[in-house]
């Protein structure tokens, strides 16, 4: 392009002892300044010491075509990023905009060449880091500068490679929690490690290095990382996934993250837009935390994998290991996650709605305390009853061998067929029971108390007996199946009382525990309820979807219209027996003092209509029985989707880790809390979000939390903060052992 703008040959001299850069295109630069020769003409020139005229040489060469950006960042010995920003800063501020900011301190330095030679003596005197800042006025960062032992970037000079986590914290040891340190000091400069992963060279993510400061924004987050190891997360996706692809974030810093946004409050990726990303990085030890395309874009990588749903199997392992004593009973329900979008997807039954929308099916179980264990995206058009059964060989692998676990689970699943099965897989069973049953006489009920797991005394009217439950379809038909029957007496809404049955295959519980078990199976509810306020779960974390299988067999909507029809044809013949019955007897019957004559002709013209209504009932059962129950989807409607579950089963995985996580700090605050009952989760939030100093070095991680807004709180919060220095959990990629500490509630003036 350069040749056709000159009128006349180029000249393809270069000036002596240029280089060529690009087709005649010569550099030359030295101490003294440089020169820029484009076809034997002298283009571009600076001064030595001129950077903004360089740096404006190097954005017009580009801009020109003259050369490409990576000819020119060869030339001028930068990155092609750093071309790109200057040409940035081009366009926004002019040649102003190149003109290097100064580095370092703005103001005059404390650390005089006098007070230099001071601190040396003090320290070959003896004296530790602490003891020479507060004798000679300085901080104890600007006493390890004067003595060399601060390294660039600010770390130690004793700090190993990039790459080593183990020895890369910012103490010294002498860092402690009276130590002055500044507050919200800048990060450990990543630059470097940032060059490195755009290459491809850095590994596998950036390792954590913590500079040490007060008032960091979030740092109580740090108090999830005992209990989010009791988890398991990081465990189970470094067993299921490995690693992430080389670059700056790695799978443990992405998983953090997420972790980290849905316990401030944010858990959908966008959240991120909302949590300052030097705040959040710096709780993550890096200088700032990935943002909203970073993490859809792991999250991307992730799902690709295709092994959301072994996660969720590795954390429930994790879960069962973790808490034995929790998996007695295995609260099993489907939840409806509602789809808003503007995409053809199957509709199905809302129960917090009371009607059909658009939505995709999931099948939880929680243990019997209500905290999530395992979750799978249910079949399109399945019962909870059908989901049970797939599901039997998953919690056996979870349950473990010969364990005894109790399966609870509302009426959708009622099926004698799967009760069967239940038990043949050796699992018992605690349910409802469904349809019309017999009552008992209100004589044998009796007034049962007890006391459930959590302390609270609950009275019952109660009744046992037996029932037998015949199976009427599946390879078991015409087999029965006998449970024991737990009666209840309720009051009911109009008045007097009613009775509801509760089934099991356990005779070692009492009456009483029969039924505050199976009331308990609200815990999951609840479970639901909270989970989709805090934790978002219904949020569409993936707009991708795919065509649903066109093959796959779903009910057939005419068989409604056809049963509707049956039901007209039904009425019309009893309102026309009705009609010939009255016709009848009047003509039987007829006022005193007339006659009446009942003739062939006669009952054969009030039959006619009854049998014309017969003949139309035949004819709609004929019709009704032609229409097939099930047809293949693709013939109703061939545009139906799938929205995508790889990623939803992801981003469940780490939620439900982030709310396990929760719950065990917010249970670790009984009998250090009156209120604990009902403020529990609210104080741990708050705790969560609160502010802090964090203290690197010795080899642990102080972090020493803000108090929260009353003494009593923060009472709680320090002995919280005890239990979790028991657990002496490592912070994830490092060496440095997790510490809690609560600065003092500040007394009223």
């Amino acid at each position: 392009m350069m040749a056709r703008m000159l009128s006349q040959l180029p000249l393809p001299l270069l000036p002596a002892g240029a280089a060529e850069i690009a087709p005649g295109v010569g550099f030359l630069a030295g101490d003294d300044g440089g020169l820029v020769t484009v076809h034997g003409l002298a283009t571009f020139a600076w001064d030595g010491g001129d950077e903004a005229s360089r740096r404006l040489a190097a954005v017009q060469l580009v801009r020109l075509r003259a050369a490409s950006q990576g000819q020119v960042a060869a030339a001028f010995g930068v990155d092609p990023g750093t071309i790109w920003r200057w040409d940035q800063a081009l366009a926004a501020g002019g040649v102003a905009g190149l003109v290097p900011a100064r580095r370092g301190p703005k103001g005059a330095s404390k650390l005089t060449p006098l007070l230099a030679e001071r601190i040396a003596g003090l320290d070959a005197a003896g004296a530790t880091l602490r003891e020479i800042a507060a004798a000679t006025g300085v901080s104890t960062f600007s006493v390890r500068n004067a003595l060399g032992r601060v390294a660039s970037g600010g770390r130690p000079a004793a700090a190993g490679a990039a790459g080593d986590s183990a020895s890369r914290d910012t103490g010294d040891g002498e860092q402690g929690p009276g130590a002055v340190v500044p507050v919200l000091p800048d990060p450990v400069s990543r630059d470097g490690e940032r060059a490195l992963a755009r290459w491809g060279l850095l590994g596998e993510g950036a390792a954590p290095v913590f500079a040490p400061g007060a008032r960091y924004p979030l740092a109580g987050l740090l108090l999830a990382l005992p209990a989010l190891e009791g988890t398991g997360l990081l465990d189970a996706a470094r067993e299921v996934y490995g690693r992430l692809r080389d670059g700056f974030y790695g799978l443990t810093a992405t998983l953090l993250t997420v972790v980290f946004l849905a316990l401030a409050g944010e858990p959908r990726a966008e959240g991120a837009t909302r949590v300052p990303p030097a705040a959040l990085g710096r709780v993550l030890g890096l200088d700032r935390a990935p943002e909203v395309k970073t993490i859809r874009r792991k999250l991307g990588e992730l799902a690709a994998a295709g092994k959301a749903a072994e996660l969720i199997m590795a954390l429930a392992r994790r879960h069962a290991a973790a808490r034995p004593d929790a998996l007695g009973f295995f609260y099993v329900d489907g939840h409806a996650r509602v789809y808003y979008g503007t995409r053809t997807v199957q509709k199905t039954h809302v129960a917090r709605l009371k009607f059909p929308a658009p939505a995709t099916m999931e099948t939880w179980v929680t243990d019997q305390d209500g905290d999530p264990v395992l979750m799978v995206v249910a079949e399109p058009s399945d019962s909870l009853a059908g989901e049970l059964r797939r599901l039997l060989p998953q919690l056996r692998q979870v349950a473990g061998e010969g364990r005894r676990v109790t399966v609870c689970f509302d009426r959708g699943g009622w099926s004698p067929a799967l009760f069967a099965d239940i038990t043949a897989a050796g699992f018992d069973l605690l349910t409802w029971r469904k349809g019309p049953a017999p009552d008992l006489p209100a004589e044998v009920f009796t007034t049962v108390a007890c006391t459930d797991d959590r302390g609270r005394a609950h009275e019952y009217e109660l009744a046992e007996a037996t029932a037998e439950l015949g199976i009427s379809d599946g390879p078991r038909k015409g087999q029965t199946v006998t449970l024991r029957q737990v009666t209840r007496l309720v009051p009911a809404k109009a008045g007097g009382t009613r009775q509801i049955h509760a089934l099991t295959s356990r005779d070692d519980l009492t009456a009483g525990e029969v039924c505050w078990r199976l009331s308990s199976r609200w815990r999951e509810e609840n479970y639901f309820r909270y989970a989709r306020t805090r934790f978002a779960l219904d949020a569409l974390d993936s707009y991708a979807a795919r065509p649903d299988d066109p093959d796959r067999m779903v009910p057939n909507p005419a068989r409604k219209t056809a049963a509707a029809r049956v039901r007209q044809a039904e009425a019309a013949a009893r309102a026309a027996e009705t009609a010939r019955d009255a016709a009848l007897l009047q003509l039987r019957s007829p006022a005193p003092g007339q006659a009446a004559y009942l003739t062939n002709q006669v009952i054969n013209a009030l039959a006619a209509p009854v049998e014309d209504a017969c003949r139309e009932l035949d004819d709609a059962d004929t019709a009704a029985a032609a229409v097939p129950a099930r047809v293949p989807l693709g013939t109703l409607a061939p545009d139906m989707v799938r929205l995508d579950a790889e990623t939803k089963q992801i981003t469940h995985a780490i939620r439900m880790a982030a709310y396990n996580a929760e719950t065990l700090l917010a249970r670790g605050l009984d009998g250090h809390y009156a209120r604990a009952a009902d403020e529990a989760y609210a104080l741990i939030r708050e705790a969560l979000t609160t502010s802090g100093d964090i203290h690197p070095g010795n080899g642990e991680l102080l972090i020493r939390l803000d108090p929260l807004t009353a003494p009593r709180r923060t009472q709680a919060l320090a002995a919280l903060c005890d239990q979790l220095n028991q657990a002496r959990a490592r912070y994830p990629g490092t060496d440095l052992v997790l510490r809690y500490e609560v600065k003092s509630h500040p007394n009223p003036a």
